[in-house]
């Protein structure tokens, strides 16, 4: 059986790509355009509005959840992403990852669509750009 080209020990370098991959054929790729520049357009406006109105306002903690949960939202304006998965990519601990969630929900930047947990699976969170109202003794995100 050959399973694809083995590197032998000590070799550095990587082996040279495989020639013989089917290429895609121009007429069966999906359109360029502007659909895909608007929806582009869109994930960078609302990037650029919640840095300008609203970073500014969160702790480190609140601003990596809301990051990657917003560079996990799918066309449809959900992500599924676990609270441990965030604190080990954030670098954080999963408790300020529920503590910064929970301040997130209460600025109105978070929406939490179904909450997971144990044998139920991760939590459906939607994520908005700008906060609907500063939680109470918290600053004001808007200018």
């Amino acid at each position: 059986m050959n399973d694809g080209p083995i590197i032998p020990p000590g070799v550095v370098g990587l082996p040279p790509m495989e020639a013989d991959r089917p290429r895609h054929d121009k007429t069966e790729s999906r359109p360029k355009g502007k659909p895909n520049r608007r929806r582009a357009a869109n994930r960078f406006g609302v990037l650029n509005a919640f840095l300008d109105m609203t970073a500014g306002a969160l702790t480190r903690a609140e601003l990596l959840t809301w990051l990657i949960l917003y560079r996990d939202t799918k066309p449809d304006g959900t992500t599924r992403t676990a609270q441990a998965d965030i604190a080990r990519r954030a670098g954080i601990a999963a408790r300020s990852v529920r503590r910064a969630l929970n301040r997130l929900v209460a600025f109105g930047l978070v929406r939490i669509v179904w909450q997971g947990g144990f044998r139920k699976g991760a939590s459906v969170y939607a994520v908005e750009p700008l906060p609907k109202h500063p939680p109470e003794g918290g600053k004001s995100c808007r200018r």
